[in-house]
């Protein structure tokens, strides 16, 4: 079974859309009850979301003389340009989601922040410090500081619900020209495997996404935060319409996680796995045409004290169907650490079973789609 193995790695080339430019490209999701679509509805909605949405800037410590890429570095005559320390700045987006001033961002537009400068819709500015990072979703919490306004949070709306053709706003500060709103639909749904981040969900939209949009709010039009815009597919680095954002019922738990406890501490399974397709299913006699067939067991892992092995295809978790590697490396990691787990497993020789597995704890640095 070992010829699975090289069926693991998979990757479009997609670039993260916090700072200044764009990196490089490739190709995301979606899910709500229809809404009527009037002249009036999408302005509507656009002015009642805007001012929850917010301009982040950030600065880091850098050594060195200016970069070209640094379009904050101005002075050279300054006594901190060669080789002594200034700061590096770059911009993003962040949503605002209790009154309090906690707010929802991408962890690339905050990590690593030396200092981090939020503008309200009232141009008034705030310094903020960081809850909470999770880098392998990609989302971060943060915080202001000091006294501030209350403030107008936006409500989360549910991503499972949109819909293909559903019309979606994105709200962000694209290039750091200022707040704006762009429109589209949702184009795709659950876009996995892009070798974006470690665990990816996205939902694809046409609505104009360009650097400094990380971190923004993607909304339905009965104006509630569906998804929060991460990264473009891209050859010139500009918006060419494929968009991607990380859907609410992937950013709510997380969020409530990182606000809990600082951080997020996932399930792990401990087995390497990649969707089951027509040809694999054909070629390797796998008995079951759909599922995530196991292409390796991490040696001492709950998996392998589990009984999985294999050419093991996973149809389903706790009685949730499994289609492809994606939902169950999502689901897993998902659940707490400790957590029984139900896998209903098809094994070509002996036919379907369901195989109980103890979940550990995800180790910091697992080997690549490992879960």
């Amino acid at each position: 079974m070992k010829v699975f193995r090289h069926l693991i790695a998979a990757a479009a080339v997609v670039g993260l859309v916090g700072t200044g430019a764009a990196l490089r490209g490739g190709p995301a999701p979606a899910h709500a009850a229809p809404s009527a679509l009037t002249d009036a509805s999408i302005p509507d909605i656009a002015e009642r979301v805007v001012d929850s949405v917010v301009n982040i800037s950030v600065a880091h410590a850098v050594r060195g003389g200016p970069a070209a890429s640094d379009p904050f570095y101005t002075d050279p005559d300054s006594p901190q340009y060669g080789t002594s320390a200034r700061k590096q700045g770059s911009k993003g987006s962040g949503v605002i989601v209790t009154a309090g001033g906690r707010i929802l961002t991408n962890s690339h537009v905050v990590k690593g922040a030396d200092d981090i400068i939020v503008t309200l819709h009232d141009n008034s500015e705030y310094s903020a410090k960081v809850v909470g990072l999770d880098p392998k979703a990609d989302l971060a919490v943060i915080q202001l500081k000091g006294k501030i306004p209350q403030l107008k949070p936006l409500p989360f709306g549910d991503s499972n619900a949109l819909r293909l053709g559903e019309v979606v706003l994105a709200i962000g500060d694209p290039f750091g020209v200022g707040k704006s709103v762009t429109m589209g639909i949702v184009s795709a749904k659950g876009r996995g495997n892009m070798g974006i981040e470690e665990y990816e969900d996205f939902i694809q939209t046409d609505a104009a996404i360009n650097p400094g949009n990380s971190g923004g709010a993607l909304v339905n039009l009965r104006g509630e935060l569906v998804g929060i815009n991460t990264a473009i597919a891209s050859k010139s680095g500009g918006y060419a319409g494929i968009g991607f954002a990380i859907p609410t019922s992937m950013v709510k738990p997380i969020m409530d996680m990182l606000v809990r406890d600082g951080k997020v501490v996932r399930g792990y399974l401990g087995v390497n796995i990649t969707t089951v397709t027509t040809q694999l299913a054909s070629e390797h006699k796998l008995g079951a045409s759909r599922g995530a067939v196991v292409a390796g067991v991490q040696p001492g892992g709950p998996a392998e004290r589990a009984g999985l092995a294999e050419g093991d295809v996973i149809t389903a978790i706790n009685g949730t169907e499994v289609r492809t590697s994606d939902v169950l490396r999502n689901t897993i990691a998902m659940i707490k650490p400790g957590t029984t787990v139900d896998l209903e497993v098809v094994r070509s020789a002996n036919g379907k079973k369901v195989i109980k597995a103890k979940l550990g704890e995800l180790p910091e640095t697992p080997a690549r789609r490992g879960r």
